[in-house]
């Protein structure tokens, strides 16, 4: 934005610009790209929007007169109007172009031929740099580099590998020795030299074949346990929206999806593929005996070829109805199983029996198309190897019958022939389970693609222990693109050890608030300030660990309540949990267990009241020492003994800290300093107590509210 005439003029190629960075989570300061650039009252063009984005570290690409269809756009992009004013592209769908017209200030739908209308066909593409390099899309190529740091261990499986194919050449030869020489001279002593020869081929096969599996099975679970932590890891690194807008038992299926490709690496099937590569070897040994026959055995692998190119789509669609299906049945589980208070208090066992039988019979029918598509492959394929072998046998006894071919060449022709086919048919059915591992790296690659919270990083400000101010500047926030402002233009200022709190209307957006200064979500602009400080500059592990949070519903875990309480904090002293315990007003009732601080808690907090929990949530929010603590409705749900408990204790948990209580019982506000009020998404009112009982405005209406209903 820039200044002219004494009116605020908005450049919207810069502000379009701002918008791509937001998305790529980079950080850039509008001001100081006016500063460092020179921008001046002129609108910014194109070349200096892509010679700022370099600076960025962004790789930027310009296409004029684009006229590949839209719906193959990567977004989000730029685009430029006929007017020459600049705008972002961020969704493509059938419904139309979602775009964010920087002047405006929201996105906007239009139909492809509105959008024709406005457009000059001018775009500019993005990719940063540093996404480049850190943000690999997950694939089969992710396993190249990992399967390379055990070059030594692979080449010791290639070695046995190669070792026992070239071993296995002999058996053939021995044995058309034994009937071409032996049978025909009778040789007794020749015949058991050969036996014992071919007894040690096999004891050697053997000691070989373990070795190599012993070694390849080394390699793959050390790549499966690597793969398995960095998965659970980047789950955990994961922003709090991904969560909110899927299934738990939708995470859960995906992360179970692990299983397939663990069996993939630490099956048979690779193995498979490196003893494939040594058919050529045998294929060369088979035109020695006879070339007409070694054209027969190789004219099945183009048909196994053509059998594999019409099965894969029916699998790879089959796979796909049969996760989905599995998806649903895992998240009705994970759903009722977490709901089963609800389930049994409104007796709705018929109800998700019913559903439960749906859900199951959809994803038993999926698996039985999945399993008789491969039953099928797999049976056409043995009919093709047999019917090849059949036309071998009997074109080889006419070799023979010609006397072209003795018996012993013909046996060791189709044992070599079986050394061929076999790997070939085992490869065909590998692509079903290369393709069932396939749809397993993509589903997992929704966790992996999914980009991680900015935590951690060097680059990040990790500054002294804060004090507790906290400034909203022009703060706006959106669940989703499509979706309406849930926070609009925030603007306010929360001393440092103020108790403030924040009412409103169901829906308001006090929650989020709460999420925006913990930073799990990110403002689409504007920006939040503890300390004076940008927290989108600051480390969030390290900020969230400044602010402590009670929630109307705390997760406790299956441990013992002084483990619960010192959780983030594992090597506090006992005396340490048993101050902050006291402070929350829980060391009496603990005591009251015959184990007291070492009393096990069930999963959820089981066997405790709600009241209890909150107060070990408490207790547990305060063992950090935070400088900011907020309270998310977390008396909302207590009856008033507990609340009066723990609104005695107040004075004592506030003291030091900046205290946000967000309440719909205003009783318990009563000792705040400050109060916000907050309707639909906006601030509407900011001061004390007393000052907005005086106004006519919101905090008056909702108390008023509350007294007529008490």
């Amino acid at each position: 934005m820039k200044s002219l005439g004494g009116i605020m003029k908005i450049d919207t190629g810069l502000r379009a610009l701002l918008v791509i960075c937001k998305f790529q989570r980079i950080l850039a300061d509008e001001k100081q790209i006016i500063h460092e650039f020179a921008l001046g009252e002129k609108s910014v063009t194109s070349q200096e929007i892509m010679k700022i984005a370099k600076s960025l570290e962004f790789k930027v690409k310009k296409i004029e007169n684009y006229r590949i269809p839209l719906v193959k756009l990567p977004v989000p992009c730029i685009g430029q109007k006929k007017n020459g004013q600049f705008f972002v592209i961020m969704k493509v769908t059938s419904k139309g172009i979602l775009f964010f017209d920087p002047k405006v200030g929201q996105p906007k739908l239009l139909n492809i031929q509105q959008f024709d209308q406005l457009w000059n066909r001018t775009i500019l593409l993005f990719k940063h740099k540093k996404s480049m390099r850190e943000h690999p899309k997950f694939g089969f190529n992710w396993f190249i580099p990992t399967i390379l740091n055990y070059k030594k261990l692979l080449i010791e499986v290639l070695v046995a590998a190669f070792t026992i194919q070239i071993v296995g050449l002999f058996s053939p030869i021995m044995t058309q020795v034994v009937v071409d020489k032996v049978l025909v001279h009778n040789s007794l002593s020749t015949l058991n030299i050969l036996v014992i020869g071919l007894l040690i081929i096999t004891i050697f096969e053997l000691i070989m074949g373990i070795a190599k599996n012993y070694v390849f099975s080394i390699t793959t679970s050390k790549i499966d346990i690597l793969l398995s932590a960095k998965l659970f890891n980047h789950l955990l690194r994961l922003p709090l929206r991904y969560f909110e807008t899927r299934r738990i038992g939708d995470t859960v299926a995906r992360v179970r999806e692990l299983e397939n490709i663990r069996r993939f690496l630490t099956g048979t099937p690779l193995t498979s593929v490196l003893d494939s590569f040594f058919i050529i070897i045998y294929i060369a040994v088979m035109f020695f005996y006879s070339s007409q026959l070694t054209w027969i055995t190789l004219a099945s692998i183009p048909i196994f070829a053509l059998l594999s190119a019409i099965a894969t789509p029916l699998f790879k669609n089959s796979l796909d109805e049969k996760f989905d299906a599995g998806a649903e049945v895992q998240s009705f589980l994970v759903e009722t199983v977490t709901g089963i208070n609800t389930v049994k208090s409104l007796a709705l066992e018929p109800v998700i029996k019913k559903r439960w039988e749906d859900y199951q019979a959809k994803y038993t029918i999926t698996n039985f198309k999945s399993a008789i598509l491969s039953g099928n492959v797999g049976a056409i394929g043995q009919f093709i190897q047999k019917g090849f072998d059949l036309l071998l046998l009997w074109y080889g006894a006419n070799l023979v019958i010609d006397n072209q071919l003795s018996v012993g060449q013909l046996i060791a022709f189709r044992m070599l022939a079986s050394r061929v086919s076999g790997p070939v048919l085992r490869l065909v059915q590998l692509w079903q389970e290369f393709q069932q591992t396939g749809i397993s790296v993509e589903r997992i690659g929704d966790i992996f693609n999914t980009r991680t919270e900015i935590t951690q990083n060097s680059s990040k400000t990790r500054l002294p222990k804060i004090k507790g101010e906290i400034i909203f500047e022009n703060v706006s926030f959106r669940y989703d693109i499509n979706d309406p402002e849930t926070i609009r233009q925030m603007n306010f200022k929360v001393p440092a050890g103020k108790v403030v709190g924040i009412v409103g209307r169901s829906g308001s957006g006090k929650s989020t608030l709460a999420k925006l200064i913990q930073r799990l979500y990110i403002p689409e602009s504007g920006k939040i300030l503890v300390d004076g400080v940008n927290i989108s500059i600051a480390d969030t592990v390290w900020l969230r660990r400044q602010i402590g949070v009670v929630l109307q519903e705390n997760f406790l875990f299956n441990m013992t309540i002084r483990e619960n309480i010192a959780i983030n904090k594992s090597n506090a002293s006992i005396e340490k949990v048993i101050e902050v315990a006291k402070i929350a007003g829980a060391h009496e009732f603990i005591l009251e267990f015959p184990n007291g601080y070492d009393t096990m808690i069930g999963e959820k907090g089981s066997g405790l009241s709600g009241g209890q929990k909150q107060r070990i949530a408490i207790a547990r929010a305060l063992l950090l020492n935070p400088r900011i603590l907020i309270f998310d409705e977390a008396t909302s749900a207590l009856d008033y003994e507990s609340e009066r408990i723990i609104q005695q204790n107040l004075k004592k948990i506030s003291k030091n800290r900046t205290v946000l209580i967000i309440a719909h019982r205003l009783s318990t506000l009563k000792n705040a300093d400050l109060i916000m009020s907050i309707d639909k998404g906006s601030l509407v009112e900011f001061g004390s107590r007393l000052d907005l009982l005086n106004r006519n405005g919101l905090f008056r209406y909702l108390y008023q509210q509350q007294e007529e209903a008490e």
